[in-house]
């Protein structure tokens, strides 16, 4: 990709601006290369997968609007998801379902399986070089559909469901070891009630009970690099679990302090008023990392494509002031089918990027000695001034770095594969 004297002499002058401050930008933007994102499988095909139980989406979960191609065989997953590596700047992951596996056009229960039925995302995954994550698919199946799994009263579909996480723990380990880069394994479940329930101990008593047994299954080698993270996610409430949730926040980061897992922090799941920045320093005095799910909430909705507002750029704010990004796992989760599918990708890959850009080129030093010494005056000015610092010149170098598409130039390249790709598919 041919560079741009206009965009490196941006460059130049934004880094003179910044370096007045105290900030080198070389430095931010390389850091910014380290921090994979995880692109959601679920975005491609509306929440599909590729199982053949004829199965409606369940769970609580509705993807909305018919925007013409979106993806229906794990190749064409594949290819869009290429398209989207292409036009995003560094290198990432891709995060997968487990009712994306390949089977051939058989019939394989969700407790039944294995490495070999995601050998084609490991090789895939090779090829491109990044990272896979993995997720249990506890919704969209028969077993699920009285919105209890893991905390259901009935042993028969509890022990299913359990027998079902460790299938993941282990296809997770498998996607680890073959590409030497950690998996990490996300566990939500849909299970609640419409309606207040007499009974809030019983659920939680069995899913503790569950989980452990599921946890319980080593996976990672006594030594050395896992090949597998575990982490709980938790959930104010969903469509048929209103009043009472099983998994909620309180109970999650219970467990995940108690037992060691990692624990999920989800925009996208807590009350319309309340967000998650205060969580995360809150949450690492107790736990070494989390994975954090990036969707953005528009009133009872929790999964509508990530913009850059003022929450995503608090998000990225305290991940880099607070130095977590070493210890964060960033993923994204929303599914909008009312636009094209691998531009969704892109532009909330971008922005959670350019929040993160945002915090790298923030003059934290100073702004830490000016709130220990009472000079809160210079804080909200210098915060103020950075507002309108030339951002945009940072993120076009940067895209330009990476040879990737600068400005909206990647939108071209979208629109090219929906003509001679997407609008192909019935």
């Amino acid at each position: 990709m041919a560079k741009s004297k206009n965009v490196e002499q941006a460059y130049a002058l934004a880094r003179a601006q910044y370096a007045a401050l105290g900030v080198d930008t070389d430095a931010a933007l390389k850091k910014l290369r380290t921090v994979p994102i995880s692109l959601h499988c679920w975005q491609g095909d509306d929440v599909g997968g590729f199982e053949k139980f004829g199965t409606e989406l369940g769970g609580g979960l509705a993807a909305t609007g018919n925007y013409p191609g979106k993806a229906r065989t794990p190749a064409e997953l594949r290819s869009d998801a290429e398209l989207a590596f292409s036009l995003i700047p560094g290198k990432h992951r891709f995060n997968l379902h487990a009712f994306y596996g390949e089977f051939a056009g058989k019939k394989v229960d969700r407790n039944e399986i294995g490495p070999q039925h995601f050998q084609g995302w490991i090789d895939w995954a090779k090829k491109l070089g990044i990272g896979l994550d993995f997720n249990p698919t506890f919704f969209s199946h028969p077993k699920a559909a009285s919105n209890f799994t893991l905390s259901n009263a009935d042993k028969g579909i509890r022990k299913f469901w359990i027998d079902h996480g460790i299938a993941c723990r282990k296809i997770a380990a498998a996607m680890g070891k073959a590409l030497g880069k950690t998996c990490v394994t996300n566990v939500w479940i849909p299970d609640g009630m419409k309606d207040t329930p007499v009974d809030r101990v019983g659920p939680r008593d069995r899913l503790t009970d569950s989980l452990n047994a599921m946890f319980k299954v080593q996976v990672n080698p006594a030594k050395g690099q896992p090949y597998n993270l575990d982490s709980v996610e938790g959930k104010l409430f969903g469509i048929g679990c209103e009043s009472y949730t099983v998994g909620s926040h309180e109970y999650y980061l219970g467990y995940a302090v108690k037992h060691k897992t990692l624990f999920t922090l989800d925009t996208g799941h807590y009350h319309p008023t309340e967000t998650i920045t205060d969580k995360i320093s809150s949450v690492f005095q107790f736990l070494p990392e989390i994975l954090l799910h990036v969707s953005r909430g528009v009133r009872w909705d929790s999964d509508h494509v990530v913009v850059l507002s003022n929450e995503l750029e608090e998000i990225g704010q305290e991940l880099v002031r607070g130095d977590f990004l070493n210890r964060t796992h960033i993923g994204l989760d929303y599914f909008d089918a009312s636009i094209n599918r691998v531009a969704a990708w892109v532009i909330g890959t971008r922005n959670m990027q350019k929040s993160l850009l945002k915090a790298l080129v923030e003059p934290t030093p100073t702004l830490v000695e000016a709130e220990k010494s009472g000079d809160y005056t210079s804080r909200l000015a210098l915060l103020e001034e950075c507002r309108t610092l030339p951002l945009g010149a940072l993120w076009d170098f940067f895209c330009e770095q990476q040879e990737v598409p600068v400005g909206a130039e990647w939108l071209l390249a979208v629109k090219q594969y929906e003509q001679d790709v997407l609008a192909k598919r019935k």
